[in-house]
């Protein structure tokens, strides 16, 4: 039995359980700087207050940009639950307001490869967050990276956040262009939307976004939907200085009551219903049998020459 197969026995005997299933949200953007952290972070904020249980992935490896504006260190990482036999509630962080997060570390990297009884025991740890958290965030690394493009085509929702710099919006078009181009990819189940960042008013929000939308629907045929713009905003900024969210620093913010407007639309009931949660153990084996296919196929273009 092929590892593929192998992952798919294990997904159909959780499901099996009848355990509730995560919404999963995986936060992206075509390049670096453009706030794509302090969106995850502040959504998050804005989901609990609104009951949600959340947990926040920081699949930025390299960077601890989550933990940072937490102003928290964690004592564990994904590595630690694959490499050290932790389980999933020892290398969970919790942060402001009850958000927890987990911290990526380089853990990701060498899961496809692990023997199948590593492997049950880790899905199994990770399905066991469904039960833990509402909505699960997603923060992913910027740009057009294999480990971008693994999480992006695991995901079923996808926030894409961008700013008026024109190396912004011509990057957010590369990644879905990438995204596009991905074998694995299912536009009929993914949908994608957009969140305009440092905008002077709603207006150029808006406006950004179509000019967004119209290179995409004539050249990719994605479709996008707007999720809500971010104003310029000298208190988050401040924020990010203090290592505190704008959200729980100056809650009466323009950013601040922009994300919460956002957060209200996300999970909005009408929203919520058009999509089906997949949980983590479903998100995680697709990733793990991605990188397996990925493995195999640059092997055969290698021994074929290629």
């Amino acid at each position: 039995m092929d590892q593929a197969q192998q992952l798919r026995e294990i997904i159909k005997a959780e499901n099996a359980t009848q355990r509730p299933l995560a919404r999963i949200i995986t936060v992206t953007s075509g390049k670096g700087g453009v706030g794509k952290s302090n969106v995850s972070i502040n959504l998050a904020i804005q989901f609990r207050r609104m009951g949600q249980r959340v947990i926040i992935l920081d699949a930025d490896f390299g960077l601890a940009n989550i933990e940072i504006m937490f102003g928290t260190v964690p004592k564990h990482n994904l590595s630690d639950l694959i490499y050290k036999h932790k389980n999933i509630k020892d290398i969970i962080t919790w942060g402001p307001e009850g958000v927890g997060f987990i911290s990526g570390g380089s853990g990701i990297s060498g899961m496809y490869n692990l023997e199948r009884k590593y492997l049950v025991d880790i899905i199994v740890n990770l399905a066991e967050l469904d039960a833990i958290a509402d909505t699960i965030i997603i923060d992913t690394g910027a740009g057009i990276s294999s480990a971008v493009m693994e999480f992006l085509v695991a995901s079923g929702e996808i926030i894409l956040v961008t700013t008026p710099e024109p190396t912004s919006i011509t990057d957010s078009y590369s990644l879905l262009k990438a995204l596009n181009q991905q074998d694995r990819f299912s536009r009929d189940n993914t949908i994608i939307k957009v969140v305009s960042n440092r905008v002077a008013t709603g207006e150029e929000g808006q406006q950004l976004f179509n000019k967004l939308n119209a290179v995409v629907a004539r050249y990719l045929k994605l479709p996008l939907k707007y999720l809500g713009a971010i104003p310029q905003d000298q208190m988050l900024a401040r924020g990010v200085m203090q290592q505190s969210p704008v959200s729980i620093q100056y809650p009466n913010s323009k950013s601040s009551k922009a994300f919460e407007q956002i957060a209200a639309e996300l999970v909005n009931k009408n929203e919520i219903e058009k999509y089906k949660p997949r949980g983590m153990a479903a998100f995680f084996s697709h990733i793990i049998t991605g990188r397996k296919l990925n493995s195999e196929k640059n092997t055969g273009d290698k021994a074929s020459g290629q």
